[in-house]
Order: structure tokens, then C-alpha cells, then sequence
């Protein structure tokens, strides 16, 4: 990853987690990581843990954001918050998944 795409990424991320805690989310994790992948930010909203994939884009040239979740991309997510439910002892816990856009500017 280039160091402009990790920046975009970075500033999109501190945007998600911003966004969220102003809706009332506490975020739980930033960057999950274990062998199926990553997860962007894992957060509570109420009684509910949301495994929140961010994708950051400064143009919609190459199509919405939300279309580079893929389904291999799901499939990915799935697995690693598996992971995190039985590695945090919540495999009981009720939880759901979020993408967030954000679009910036180009001068960002």
C-alpha cells in the first residue's frame, strides 16, 4: 500500500470512528487482526457489537465505495469476527455489520 492510500485510509478511519462515537457507539477495538483478516473497528451500539468495515475514497471513479466489499471481502469479515466472539468469550452476544463510506476531498 502506498503511503498516500495508508493516509486516505487513516483519515477515513478517524472520520468512522468520529461519526460513530457521535451517534453514540464506543468503540471496543481499532484493527482487529487474527488470521482471517482485519477489522477495521469493532463497537458497541447499545446492546449490540458492530464489526464496521470503513472504505475511504477522495472520488467515486472507480465506483462507490461500498462496492470493495466484496463477497470474499464478507467472507473474510465473518471469519475474523468469529475469531474475535470466541477469543473475547461473546459468542453469545447479539452483533450485526456496518460499512461506512466516507468520500473526501481531494485537498485532504
Amino acid at each position: 500500500m502506498t503511503e498516500a492510500r495508508h493516509a486516505l485510509g487513516k483519515a477515513g478511519e478517524e472520520a468512522a470512528v468520529e461519526f460513530l462515537r457521535q451517534h453514540g457507539y464506543r468503540i471496543l477495538e481499532r484493527n482487529y487482526r487474527c488470521r482471517f483478516g482485519e477489522i477495521d473497528l469493532i463497537a458497541r451500539d447499545g446492546r449490540m457489537l458492530a464489526f464496521v468495515e470503513v472504505k475511504t475514497r477522495r472520488s467515486q471513479k472507480y465506483g462507490p465505495a461500498a462496492a470493495a466489499v466484496t463477497a470474499q471481502k464478507q467472507r473474510h469479515l465473518i471469519k475474523a469476527s468469529q475469531a474475535y466472539l470466541i477469543q473475547e468469550k461473546k459468542a453469545g452476544e447479539l452483533c450485526r455489520f456496518d460499512v461506512v463510506t466516507i468520500e473526501m476531498d481531494a485537498q485532504q
